[in-house]
Order: C-alpha cells, then sequence, then structure tokens
C-alpha cells in the first residue's frame, strides 16, 4: 500500500474512469499535465526534470493509470499534476516530494510499441552493433508509433474484410484476381514502400543505410510491425526470401531480370514472391511432391496442384516440381521458378481456384493453384532443388518464430496496458496478487522467446559473412526457434487473453485476432513434430548440437557480475546433462529416438533461453540493474527446475514495470540463487 511522507496527509478525492481525455474540474489540468511546473520542475519528452543539478531525470513510461501528486517544495506541497501511476512511485521512492491525490483511468490511444518495449532496446544493444542500432532507432521509434496507431487500425479493418477471389470478368474470361480491401493495400505501403522491409536486407539505401541492413535490425522492424499485423508479414517475409534465393541460386540473367523488382521500395515497381511447396497429398512428406515439369516447346512446363500457397496473388513464385524421369523422393525435385506474367504480357497457365477460409491472418489471401502447362524457369542445379529450397524453408521458419514473439509481446502489452486500467475490489488488476504473478509468468516467455529469435538472427548475419561456424549454429537456431517460440505464443496469448475476461473474447479487443494468428506460426513451414525432428537430425548427424552447447557454455563462462555467474551454475549443469543426452541419443532404437524428439527439443530450447536471458542480464548488471537477472533466475526455475518463481511481490512488480534494480537491496533476496 502506498504511504504519504511523514507529515504529510493523503487526501483521495475520489476516482474518475473512462477512455479519452481527462481534465478534472477541481484541478485545471489536461492528461499530460503542463508543461511547465512550479519550483523550477519540467516535463521534457518522456522524463520529469527536477532545476536541482544531482536529481535525476525520472522517465515517464506511458501508461493508461495515472495518478494525481502533488509536488513538495520546501515545507509545503504547492502544485498539481498528472503523472503515470508507476512514475509517481518512482518520484516518492528517490525523492520522498509527492503525496498522492486521486487515481484517473485515461486511454491510451496510439501508445508507441518501440518506446513501451525496453527490452527490445537491451535485446538490440546485445546483438546489433552500435552504429546500426544508432541509426535505426528514429525509424523503430516511427514505426513503433505507427504500430500503435494508425497501423493497427488498418490491421484490424484488413482483417474485418478478408481479400475474394474475382475468377472471372464480366465478359466471362478467366482472370484470376484476388481482390484486397484498401485497408490491407495501404498496409502494403507501409511495409514495403516507406519502411522497405522486404528489400532491405539486399541493397543499400532503404532507409539511409549505406549496405544492406543487417537481419538483426530488419528483425527489429518486422517484430515491431507483427504487433499491429501479422498477415502481411509473411507477403513481406515470402517476397524477402525469393530475393534471397534468387540472388543465392539464380543465374545472372534471374538476377538481373527479378532481383530489382523484388527489391523494390516503390508499389508500383514491386513483385511480391511467394513459395508453393504443399500437396494435398504432400504436407510435411514433401518427397511426396506429384506436380510434374516437362520439357516442351524448349522450355519447362508444370502441370499439379498446389493446396497451401499463401500470397497466393504473388508475381514470383518459388515452386517445386518433379522432372519427368526424375527418382522418387526429395532428391528426385527440382526448383523452379514461376511468373505470374510472360513477357509478352499475357497471364502464365495457372489458376486460382478458391482461397482458403482460415482461422487467422485472415487479411492475407492463402488459395489452391492448379498449374496448367505453366512456363516455368529452373533454378540452380536441378538434382539439388530440396536443398535450394531448404534455404527458404529455413529463413521463413526463423520469421515465423519472429512473428510469434512478436504477438507475444502484443498480447501481453494488451494485458498489462488493461489490468494497469481496469480496478477490481478497490485496486488496479495488476495490484492483485494473483494477476501479478499471471503478468510476470507471461513475462518470462515473452523476453525468453524474444532473444533466442535475436540470437537466431544474429547467427543469419554471421553465417551471410561467411563464417562456418556460424552457418553450423544457425543450422540448429533456426528449427529450435521455429519450435518453441511458434508453440508458447498459443499460451502465451490465450493466458493473455484470460486476462482481458469476458472482452478479451470479443473482437472489440485485439486478443481475439492475436490468438487465431497465433495457432499458425507451429503449423506453417513445419509442424511442432515435424521441426522437433529437424531439431533432432541437426544436433545429432551435423554436429549442431555441440556447437551450440560450446557456444551456451563459452558465452556463460564470460559472465562478470558475481550474481549472475553464481545464477549461471544451474544452466552450466543442464548443458552438460544435455551433452550427455546426445552421447547416448545415436545408440537408441530409432523409434524410441524419434519419440522423444519433442521432449529434447524443448529441454534444449529452455535451456538456451536460460543461457541467453543470463547472457542479457550480465550486460545490464554492468550498469548496475540487476532487473534481466530476476527474469533469468524466474525463468531458471519456473522453466528448468519446475520450481515456483519466489520473487517478491515488489520485486515482480518493478520487473513488470521495468524499474531498475539494484544488486544490494532485499527486493532481490531469493531471485538471484535459483538453486
Amino acid at each position: 500500500m502506498l504511504v504519504d511522507p511523514p507529515g504529510a496527509h493523503q487526501a483521495r478525492v475520489g476516482q474518475v474512469e473512462g477512455e479519452g481525455e481527462v481534465n478534472h474540474p477541481a484541478l485545471g489540468y489536461g492528461p499530460d499535465g503542463p508543461e511547465d511546473l512550479a519550483g523550477g520542475y519540467k516535463i521534457e519528452g518522456s522524463e520529469l526534470v527536477s532545476p536541482a543539478e544531482n536529481v535525476p531525470a525520472v522517465p515517464l513510461p506511458r501508461g493508461k493509470l495515472r495518478q494525481v501528486v502533488e509536488f513538495r517544495q520546501g515545507a509545503g506541497f504547492d502544485h498539481r499534476v498528472l503523472l503515470p501511476f508507476n512514475s509517481c512511485i518512482r518520484v516518492y521512492n528517490r525523492h520522498r516530494r509527492v503525496r498522492f491525490l486521486e487515481e484517473v483511468s485515461v486511454g491510451t490511444e496510439n501508445p508507441n510499441f518501440y518506446d513501451a518495449d525496453p527490452n527490445l532496446a537491451l535485446v538490440l544493444s546485445v546483438w546489433a552493433g552500435p552504429d546500426d542500432l544508432a541509426r535505426a532507432e528514429p525509424h523503430l521509434r516511427e514505426l513503433g508509433a505507427l504500430a500503435g496507431g494508425e497501423l493497427d487500425r488498418l490491421a484490424a479493418t484488413a482483417n474485418q474484410h478478408p481479400p475474394v477471389l474475382r475468377a472471372f470478368d464480366r465478359d466471362g474470361n478467366r482472370i484470376d484476381e484476388v481482390v484486397y480491401h484498401p485497408a490491407y493495400r495501404e498496409l502494403e505501403r507501409f511495409a514495403f514502400e516507406k519502411f522497405g522491409l522486404a528489400a532491405m536486407s539486399h541493397r543499400p539505401g532503404v532507409l539511409g543505410w549505406p549496405r544492406p541492413v543487417p537481419h538483426v535490425i530488419k528483425y527489429a522492424f518486422k517484430y515491431l510491425f507483427t504487433q499491429a499485423e501479422f498477415g502481411l508479414v509473411c507477403p513481406v517475409s515470402l517476397t524477402d526470401s525469393t530475393a534471397r534465393i534468387i540472388r543465392l541460386f539464380g543465374s545472372p540473367d534471374q538476377q538481373a531480370r527479378y532481383l530489382p523488382r523484388l527489391t523494390a521500395t516503390s508499389l508500383g515497381q514491386l513483385w511480391q514472391g511467394a513459395q508453393f511447396i504443399t500437396e494435398k497429398q504432400a504436407g510435411s512428406d514433401v518427397g511426396a511432391i506429384g506436380t510434374v515439369a516437362r520439357r516442351q516447346a524448349g522450355g519447362w512446363r508444370l502441370y499439379g496442384h498446389k493446396w497451401f500457397c499463401s500470397n497466393v496473388s504473388a508475381e514470383v513464385i518459388i515452386t517445386l516440381a518433379r522432372p519427368e524421369g526424375a527418382g522418387p523422393g526429395t532428391r528426385g525435385l527440382g526448383m523452379f521458378l514461376v511468373p505470374k506474367w510472360l513477357p509478352d504480357g499475357t497471364r502464365n497457365s495457372y489458376r486460382i481456384e478458391r482461397l482458403k477460409d482460415k482461422l487467422g491472418s485472415r487479411s492475407m489471401a492463402t488459395g489452391e493453384v492448379t498449374f496448367d502447362g505453366a512456363v516455368a524457369e529452373p533454378v540452380g542445379d536441378l538434382g539439388q532443388g530440396f536443398k535450394q529450397m531448404a534455404e527458404m524453408i529455413n529463413v521463413s521458419r526463423l520469421s515465423n518464430a519472429l512473428r510469434s514473439a512478436g504477438l507475444m509481446r502484443r498480447a501481453f502489452f494488451e494485458a498489462l496496458s488493461y489490468s494497469r486500467r481496469r480496478t477490481a475490489f478497490g485496486r488496479p488488476l495488476a495490484d492483485l496478487p494473483l494477476v501479478r504473478r499471471n503478468l510476470f509468468d507471461l513475462l518470462l516467455d515473452v523476453e525468453g522467446c524474444t532473444a533466442l529469435v535475436f540470437y537466431g538472427a544474429w547467427f543469419l548475419d554471421r553465417a551471410d559473412a561467411g563464417d562456418a561456424g556460424a552457418t553450423r549454429l544457425r543450422r540448429i537456431v533456426t528449427p529450435l526457434a521455429k519450435f518453441y517460440v511458434t508453440k508458447r505464443a498459443r499460451w502465451v496469448v490465450g493466458e493473455a487473453l484470460e486476462l482481458l475476461g469476458g472482452n478479451g473474447y470479443i473482437e472489440d479487443w485485439p486478443l481475439a485476432r492475436l490468438l487465431r494468428d497465433a495457432y499458425l506460426g507451429s503449423i506453417w513451414e513445419g509442424t511442432t513434430n515435424i521441426v522437433a525432428l529437424d531439431v533432432l537430425r541437426a544436433a545429432l548427424r551435423e554436429g549442431a548440437g555441440e556447437a551450440l552447447l560450446e557456444d551456451l557454455t563459452e558465452r556463460l563462462s564470460r559472465l562478470q557480475a558475481e550474481p549472475v555467474r553464481r545464477a549461471a551454475e544451474s544452466v552450466r549443469a543442464g548443458l552438460d546433462r544435455v551433452r550427455s543426452e546426445l552421447v547416448r541419443l545415436p545408440d537408441l532404437d530409432p523409434e524410441d529416438r524419434e519419440a522423444g524428439a519433442v521432449d529434447f527439443a524443448g529441454r534444449l530450447a529452455r535451456l538456451t533461453i536460460a543461457a541467453l536471458l543470463l547472457y542479457e542480464a550480465d550486460r545490464l548488471a554492468a550498469t548496475g540493474d540487476y532487473r534481466k537477472l530476476v527474469v533469468a533466475a524466474a525463468y531458471i526455475r519456473t522453466r528448468l527446475l519446475g520450481q515456483p518463481p519466489e520473487t517478491d511481490a515488489p520485486t515482480a512488480a518493478a520487473v513488470i514495470n521495468w524499474e531498475r534494480l539494484g544488486a544490494g537491496g532485499s527486493p532481490l533476496t531469493g531471485a538471484i540463487f535459483p538453486v
């Protein structure tokens, strides 16, 4: 319970609840307070600045629950202002200069998803170069504001009005045109044109970068965009990966013809990309693909049916087909490029049979396609088609994990904002012990899964730079992130929805849409079982498992802060156990080994996340802040050891609100040492 400074009298004059602007007649202030406060205090940007040189500025985070406070000057309290609730606690704890008068609820219309997420800035400080981060930050802040406002509104509209297929024109001619709502087209303008999300990794100049943007930075942009709109990020990622495939395996002629259009930042010049693999009889079993490639009229023609085709209206399609006479299984598959338009301007010979009526990702068109003699171009070595396609699949898998992490963050933001604003039993929900514990538990997965995804993006950058060790590590970290993060997103979003009660279950709020979208991540680009088997295969056959354990062990050996090193002891022990398991696994019966793949991948993912959280905690501890150590220790207790978090209420609240935590204070008792 909050108490006033000694000698002060608390005058609670009632509550005012409601959305939008609050201007209480007894106060004479709007929701942001005056620009200049009595006694020399000022609100500058997002900080409360004291006139005294030795008094640090107090950050003012965005929040729906605000408190009317009076600031003390000398012996008396002589001016009032509305501040975010948690900021008032900070001011009181540091300066004992305020007393609390009244709680009011104000709406956070247009929150900035970047400013509201200090964890993203910390993660980027760990994995991105300082120059790249400095260059990216203004653009990330701009996108964060758009994602919390205009993009979010456009996404809600686009998902309420999914695309429709116009198969014929009024004269009966087959046209197979996918008609999108204007809101979706406007989202495309922001993604492809304003921010260049599909182009930024392929050429310099996007957002002023002197070279292609690193994957770590690109993923930060996608992380923010996904928090507003999940569906469109699929076409963005497919266009990005289509350009990557052509750049890696395409002929010089193909690169010259297609890369400028796939990486265009003008919608008028842009060609979007897609990947058509799945068939009715060939989902996870890619080797069962029946689409045939035939040599006809001096070129290749494709015949067959594709069952799930995301971004079905794309102009450049990468697909797998079996050349006539090729052998069975994946070894007999070739990779082909199918253009939507032929050089003479006519449409290629394939039909969009219908659009799928999907549970989620409803703004984006997914359809069924029949190739009926479609003109196709081989890409790379026809005998290596599946191996080449695996490159596209793996990039898409990491992108899927990233999008799921973005959904988790948005769901947590909604639950936290709602629980701060909503009152029950005379208190904000966020102050109720069980709700606080729910939020703290969700936060562990949000920050842990984010760490794993950006770890994978860092290896992707290094692998692209020619680092053979990073290439091996990328081979296991990518499916590991896809396996764990996409599945965990279902739980996180579902729990966040429940914290809103009945409001979370209705379409007026974003949680229902987030939940539908969350179920897709663990399905496309390989279901949980398929990806778990890929983790096992990478760990055993390609030596990537031992490489990952070595990398994590080496990172733990470089920890500097003593409390962080002590917390890492249980993780080191866990890594040793997995190392022993890797030695035993080859001797197991194949059926038993396969049956244990999901459990093995889960253990490895949780250990990896725990090590990465400690790695981040050590970076933050160097500044004297042990907040991330509390997160890491609680993750170890709950996810590795199956124990309660043992984090007391003040510490949990401080972690949720991103308060700075010192090492010497009692709030960390029991939280630093998990074993």
